[in-house]
């Protein structure tokens, strides 16, 4: 049976960000306290946990923030009006 997950290729900048660690840019602001980030260099991809730390930016963690964007868009209208 083949193995259909992607092979991760070697890269220099993941060597690069593994000894000297990420270059997180913001790429979304999902509330006021969420946002989700992206390493410039390697293209790794986190966002805030509900601890306060970053975690790996899932499929799943992406639909929830997308999620709660809409909701926290609403309810700034909301209360703006």
């Amino acid at each position: 049976m083949k193995d259909s997950s992607p092979k991760a290729s070697f890269s220099l900048y993941g060597l690069v960000c593994n000894t000297f660690g990420h270059d997180y840019i913001i790429t979304r602001k999902v509330t006021n306290h969420i946002n989700e980030y992206k390493c410039s260099h390697c293209g790794r991809e986190v966002t805030d946990s509900p601890a306060g730390k970053l975690e790996e930016l899932t499929y799943k963690i992406k639909q929830i923030n997308t999620c709660v964007a809409t909701f926290f868009q609403k309810r700034t209208q909301r209360i703006s009006a």
